[in-house]
């Protein structure tokens, strides 16, 4: 019974994350789904797949829907033996987004509890982390992946610290079972951020681990973070593998080309330029949003406008007609209908990444009242995370990891890696609240004077330094072009009233902190009640700012989330062609997944699109060539016309699926091959790149006559059926995208070599008369990776047992002594 009380405290925390969560999201109690532009372009990608699987109870794992044809790996593919993405699928046993919410509070209240907080304080802790803004808003655009890891990085850091820490069994066992779900989540630009922190904090523990000669500890150490570290990347080999091996093919990959789509020579082979690489970065300034969040406007969609903002008072006085005016009503619509009051250095943000007035109090506090060295180590990642965030703004540090940490430059948005902080600054504000109360009451009051003078004197400072603001944005000058000088005149006038407002909101929440502590230390409040109503604080301060981003406004019936696309006429009209054929939506180009929605797309929407295809729309498609568009298999073209309907233009030189050519032309590079396109009829002529594929290129001419077809007979996503007939051999080629890791060729039941041609698509020799080729997705590694996958979950498995069995062990022995 006692063992059993000992847990009642944590089994009551998990109970009010699952109550909290699902309050904070409560429509999903109404069967209710929240409205992600990314999930619905996701859904988008993904729907050729999942009908593929409904009805066959298969895995396809590849899609003819976007991008001209691509693996699911990255598209929510299901793997054999993906044993650690059922327990994932356990612990979030709650509805979307609520089950988020409730991984975030989970994890960082077992990391709070392994740094020795009580229940209380970890469980406010817990509910900080969570509700930071950045993490809840995440969650409103769809970036389901990052929030999906993040959500494990302190289960992670708890692990690492653990062992850190010398318990050795218990922190192994945990870091092997949270790096293997963080892993599974299946970010890895937020897993490789986390190894950054980590590498950090360890180098940190190395200082002192050197400094006390304590050799031994470091190589146990060391011997279990491999150990651990090669069991969770086995028990998610497949996707790993797969996913690897994509990357070679995507845009992350370097390019192969070397001049750009203009002619002029490429100045890197990188993947990723430099500008895109730091597109969005973290103004150095806009750092303060932090701890005050609308000190840089707030969001670049939408604020909800105010009856008093100069804006609404503004719209009032413009003219509709003769006598009548812009009500009060229809001036607040107007304010907040995606006019832009946010300011900062980056060209977008859905809001700005709070952490809380509180918690940056509690964070200076335990500078002071923590005396644990560990806060250093949290200390040096906070300081890198915000320091790497800054992006082209501090190009020092930046450039030297884009050029010689490996990975690194295959990463966007480096704004994002700020995540970090969000995870250590909470950290450390628990860790000081922790220990301000074991201090006494000179320290208190020492610490508790020093905290409260800095906090607040920051806060001054800012106001003192508001007229340094030009209270200027990016997008300003097309909002003066579009509405007038006076519009902006009055949107800079709400910008600046922002900034006040926010900064007096801030002051507040840091003195009613402060006085609560002081008041503790003057004996007129119990330790429990300060804490409850720090608590609340904390919590009510960051749940009122994410409710301006992310309420139940978000949440729309599920029958609309289920299906976020409605065919268009052009739509309906082009799925009465019941052939096999392409769509190029010009306006979606591809940065949209909803033509994929309904048809067999060129276009679609990933962050890895498959690198040849956006290349060939970049250097010959943007460029008007037709006979590239032809080989494509694109039937129809959808454009909008003057009216801004949808058309859908039939392309009636659209070479079809497959066709023999008379004549190979040979080339020597990838650049050679690029150009050629240029100037090439693909109906009769095809390109190979002899220096990749020599057994291809024995030939260069061949007969076609009118009696020569190859036809579709058959589809799937992972297996097409042609049927040839043709009195010569012949070169035939396939208007699909090639892809060496899976795709092979069989004619009349026997594999048969196939190769590249035309820069991206299939091409085989075929034999003269009547023949059977098919096509089969048989990719090795998810064989291989399922193979390793189970015997690494079942060495996990093992390590659980012996490492339960070794505690218990020590255990009993200590009792018996």
């Amino acid at each position: 019974m006692k063992n059993l009380n000992r847990f009642y405290p944590h089994l009551l925390a998990i109970l009010g994350f699952v109550i909290i969560s699902l309050i904070y999201f409560y429509p999903v109690l109404q069967g209710k789904k929240i409205y992600q532009s990314d999930i619905a372009q996701y859904t988008g990608m993904a729907k050729e797949q999942n009908d593929f699987r409904k009805e066959t109870g298969e895995e396809p794992y590849w899609t003819n829907s976007a991008f001209g044809g691509m693996p699911t790996y990255q598209l929510g593919a299901k793997y054999p033996h993906n044993y650690v993405k059922s327990i994932d699928e356990a612990i979030r046993f709650l509805p979307r987004p609520a089950d988020y919410l409730f991984l975030y509070f989970l994890g960082f209240y077992i990391l709070l509890a392994t740094l020795k907080t009580d229940p209380l304080k970890a469980f406010f802790g817990a509910l900080a982390f969570g509700f930071s803004t950045y993490l809840i808003v995440i969650l409103g655009v769809g970036h389901n992946a990052k929030a999906h890891a993040i959500a494990y990085m302190p289960l992670v850091i708890a692990g690492f610290v653990m062992v850190m820490q010398k318990k050795y069994v218990k922190g192994g066992l945990l870091m092997m079972l949270a790096t293997a779900l963080e892993l599974s989540a299946n970010h890895i630009q937020m897993t490789y951020y986390l190894f950054l922190l980590l590498l950090a904090m360890g180098i940190w523990f190395l200082v002192g681990i050197i400094k006390n000669k304590e050799y031994k500890h470091l190589a146990i150490s060391l011997g279990i973070f491999v150990v651990a570290g090669l069991v969770a990347l086995g028990t998610n080999a497949t996707n790993l593998m797969a996913t690897s091996q994509y990357a070679k093919y995507s845009t992350r990959n370097d390019s192969e080309l070397t001049f750009e789509p203009d002619g002029k020579p490429k100045a890197s082979k990188n993947a990723m330029t430099y500008e895109y690489i730091t597109d969005y970065s973290y103004g150095i300034a806009e750092s303060l949003d932090l701890i005050s969040p609308r000190l840089f406007g707030g969001s670049s969609g939408h604020e909800d406008p105010q009856d008093d903002w100069h804006l609404v008072e503004f719209l009032q006085q413009q003219q509709v007609a003769e006598g009548q005016y812009i009500t009060k009503e229809q001036a607040l619509q107007i304010a907040g209908s995606g006019i832009p009051t946010y300011w900062g250095d980056q060209y977008s943000v859905a809001a700005p990444a709070y952490i809380g007035a509180v918690v940056f109090f509690l964070f200076v506090l335990a500078l002071f009242a923590e005396p644990r060295k560990i806060k250093w180590a949290f200390l040096v990642g906070a300081i890198l995370s915000l320091l790497l965030s800054w992006g082209k703004y501090f190009p020092l540090l930046t450039n030297f990891f884009i050029d010689y940490f490996p990975m690194y430059n295959k990463f966007r948005a480096v704004a994002s890696i700020q995540v970090l902080l969000e995870v250590c600054i909470p950290v450390l504000a628990v860790m000081g609240l922790y220990s301000f109360f074991t201090l006494d009451k000179e320290k208190q009051w020492n610490a508790l004077w020093k905290t409260s003078a800095i906090t607040l004197g920051v806060v001054a400072l800012l106001f003192v330094c508001k007229g340094m603001f030009s209270f200027a944005g990016l997008n300003d000058g097309a909002i003066t072009e579009a509405y007038g000088q006076e519009f902006m005149d009055a949107l800079r006038m709400d910008r600046k009233t922002m900034y006040s407002a926010d900064l007096l909101r801030t002051g507040f929440f840091i003195l009613i902190t402060a006085a609560t502590l002081w008041f503790f230390t003057k004996q007129r409040l119990s330790q429990t009640t300060a804490v409850i109503l720090i608590g609340l604080f904390m919590v009510g301060d960051l749940f009122f700012v994410d409710k301006r981003y992310v309420d139940g406004d978000n949440f729309q019936a599920a029958s609309k989330i289920d299906i976020p696309f409605q065919p268009t006429t052009a739509d309906l009209q082009i799925m009465q062609d019941t052939s096999y054929y392409r769509v190029f939506d010009i306006d979606g180009s591809l940065n949209s997944a909803r033509a994929s929605y309904f048809h067999k797309s060129l276009g679609g929407y990933h962050a890895a699109k498959p690198r040849k295809l956006q290349q060939l729309v970049e250097y010959q498609l943007a460029k008007n060539n037709m006979s590239v568009l032809n080989m494509l298999n694109v039937k129809y073209v959808i454009q909008t016309d003057e009216e801004g309907k949808e058309v859908p233009t039939l392309n009636n030189q659209a070479n079809g699926n497959a066709w023999f050519v008379s004549n190979l032309r040979i080339v020597n590079t990838p650049d050679e091959e690029m150009r050629a396109l240029t100037r090439m009829d693909s109906k009769t002529t095809a390109v190979v790149n002899k220096s990749k594929f020599p057994d291809a290129v024995t030939k260069t001419s061949f007969v076609v006559d009118s009696t020569a077809t190859i036809k579709l007979t058959a589809y799937e996503p992972n297996y097409l059926k042609y049927i040839s007939n043709n009195t010569n051999e012949g070169l035939a080629i396939f208007s699909e995208m090639y892809y060496a890791e899976g795709w092979n060729a069989y004619i009349d039941g026997k594999l048969t070599p196939h190769f590249e041609a035309d820069y991206a698509l299939r091409g085989l020799k075929v034999p003269a008369g009547k023949h059977t080729v098919e096509f089969k997705f048989e990719p090795q590694v998810i064989k291989t990776g399922s193979t390793i996958s189970l015997v690494s979950f079942i060495l996990m498995l093992g390590l659980i047992g012996f490492g339960i069995y070794t505690e218990r062990k020590k255990k009993s022995e200590t009792t018996v002594n």
